[in-house]
């Protein structure tokens, strides 16, 4: 009863923002906290996910190389998350890369989580956060990364980077990149964010093509797909 009242007041205090705008069927793959959606019709054993920001969590990733045996590269250069990948046993379609995503390519500063045991590292401070803790990594854009892989360009994007993916998407959205399925984690409300932030992004994904089919219950994960692909 109480986790239902706290869940009514997050909702009344930071409203979800959007609701999809097209109906289309889609597998949910991965646990609560790490999961996400794949339209059926556009998701194959041929499709290629990049998959930007792993934390201690790969369930979706494993959920989609076990449902569809397709090929995932998951990027994350983040200290925890190094480490815990080291531990894992992962099958042969997985690969891990050790690097960011941003809209630059070089060398980025990545903020602590303020809360002890907390995995991510964001792209501004978290509220209490310690500077002393940042660390810095290397990052790349996109169309870099499909360049140095030497793969073909992802059908699939998944972005949970903490306040990076505004940058990232104005950067792909420049360019000539247009993933099939975009699946991203938008961060307003969090480390500093406006909402009007995020409602901007949106637009802009709007105005290139993508509908939102996809909004999680708390508002801040969205699955966007390619209208062009859907009437293919």
């Amino acid at each position: 009863m109480l986790q239902r009242l706290k869940s009514v007041v997050r909702k009344i205090i930071r409203p979800v923002l959007h609701q999809p705008e097209i109906d289309v069927a889609y597998d949910l793959l991965g646990t609560d906290y790490g999961g996400w959606p794949l339209v059926k019709e556009l998701t194959h054993q041929t499709s290629l996910i990049y998959s930007f920001g792993v934390g201690e969590d790969i369930s979706f990733d494993l959920g989609a190389i076990d449902l569809y045996g397709m090929t995932v590269h998951a990027f994350d250069p983040t200290p925890r998350c190094l480490n815990w990948i080291e531990k894992q046993s992962l099958p042969a379609q997985f690969h891990f890369h050790p690097v960011g995503i941003s809209d630059v390519d070089g060398v980025v500063e990545f903020f602590a989580p303020a809360v002890e045991g907390y995995v991510s590292f964001s792209a501004t401070p978290a509220k209490k956060s310690d500077p002393s803790l940042a660390v810095r990594a290397p990052v790349r854009r996109l169309e870099t990364l499909i360049g140095e892989l030497g793969t073909c360009a992802p059908d699939i994007v998944k972005f949970d980077i903490e306040g990076f993916e505004y940058g990232v998407l104005t950067d792909i959205l420049a360019g000539p990149l247009r993933p099939a399925q975009l699946l991203i984690e938008f961060h307003h409300y969090m480390y500093g964010i406006p909402a009007d932030r995020t409602r901007q992004a949106v637009v802009e994904l709007q105005a290139a093509g993508y509908a939102i089919f996809y909004v999680s219950e708390i508002g801040h994960e969205y699955g966007f797909v390619d209208r062009e692909r859907l009437a293919r």
